[in-house]
């Protein structure tokens, strides 16, 4: 079967209506490739479907839009990503509702980084904006690729931050690919697909709906190790971005704010119930290397990075050998948790010991 026909399986799995991402995995593990699926008995598909997603299987409305995601993934820089992928980012492959596939805008690579989530209010203070790029461009200059939701407010800034410093961004959108929402930040979606990633699980021409910004949010900390959170008021989907990481086994951070204003006081509970309190970057470099010696940088979030470069020896190092290794190659030749291989390959990073390479895979230099 060529890569399209794989590929429009999937597709048409997905584009079907009424056959969410929990029950196409239901469909993967009963049958195997999404081919199976659609190839096994049709008196047996009747019973395993919702009737309206089994009525639109060989449906000419399903099929054209099966053709027009084909056709949108043939555009340079464009991608769909499967769950059989390679390319697919491993790190949400952890959490409890992985999407079938993901529309990526931008360069694949960066969905297999080192990544910190930075997410808060929409309607930021002047300050919190500012917080949220500092920060951003520091833990961008530190190798961190920052993840977020390209909204307004602190989303906006701490894409920012990250397209100044030498790092990446990812942008997770509640819309389709192809559809950017707020309109005003058109541009810096622009610049984050050249530079980064945008990455939507929702259909091409998908509009922003209510419903969408929760599972959106859930991929925003899934695909990170740790979440920061800049600005939020008690009620705000930013701590459903924070519960989704806690849920996820991701770190939460939170910046304290002034007691009288109510975009400190989702932070504050934050904290109250167990968060890591930060004022500066090195602190949540710290964290996100616990068990290591963490490579500094200066104390202010606004500051330049500073590295280590004679970083004691690693075993880590010793295991990826002379040629590129990925992430899960060497969680299996170490026998470490993906947090702590994470965090070392940082670490080494920044220490001028490894590199990172496209598609996700690490090499020595020494």
């Amino acid at each position: 079967m060529s890569a399209d026909a794989g590929l429009a399986s999937w597709l048409r799995l997905t584009l079907a209506p009424g056959l969410g991402a929990a029950k196409i995995r239901d469909l993967l593990t009963r049958y195997g490739l999404p081919e199976q699926v659609l190839s096994a008995p049709r008196r047996e598909l009747v019973g395993a479907l919702p009737s309206s997603a089994y009525e639109a299987l060989d449906s000419p409305a399903l099929d054209a839009a099966v053709e027009r995601a084909l056709a949108w993934s043939a555009i340079p820089g464009c991608a769909i990503v499967t769950l059989g992928d390679a390319s697919y980012p491993n790190r949400l492959l952890e959490i409890a509702d992985p999407p079938p596939l993901l529309y990526v805008r931008g360069r694949l690579e960066c969905l297999n980084q080192p990544s910190l989530a930075i997410v808060g209010s929409r309607n930021a203070t002047v300050q919190g904006a500012r917080n949220a790029e500092a920060f951003a461009r520091v833990l961008s200059n530190a190798g961190l690729t920052i993840v977020s939701g390209l909204a307004l407010g602190i989303d906006g800034a701490a894409h920012r931050g990250a397209l100044e410093g030498r790092g990446s961004t990812v942008a997770v959108l509640g819309t389709g690919i192809d559809v950017t929402y707020p309109a005003g930040h058109a541009a810096l979606a622009g610049e984050i697909a050249a530079r980064g990633a945008l990455i939507s699980e929702f259909p091409l021409g998908a509009q922003p709906a209510a419903a969408h910004f929760p599972r959106r949010n859930r991929l925003i900390s899934g695909l990170a190790l740790g979440c920061l959170v800049v600005e939020a008021a008690v009620e705000s989907g930013s701590l459903i971005t924070a519960r989704a990481a806690l849920e996820q086994g991701r770190e939460v951070f939170a910046i304290p704010g002034s007691i009288h204003s109510p975009l400190s006081k989702g932070c504050h509970a934050l904290i109250k119930a167990g968060a890591k309190l930060v004022d500066n970057a090195q602190d949540v470099l710290t964290e996100l290397s616990a068990q290591l010696s963490a490579t500094t940088v200066t104390a202010s979030p606004g500051s330049v990075i500073t590295s280590n470069s004679s970083a004691p020896d690693s075993p880590l190092l010793a295991l990826m050998g002379d040629d590129p290794v990925d992430l899960e190659a060497l969680r299996v030749r170490a026998g470490w948790p993906t947090e702590r291989i994470a965090a070392e390959l940082l670490r080494l990073e920044l220490a001028g010991q490894i590199t990172t390479l496209a598609g996700g895979l690490f090499q020595r230099l020494h």
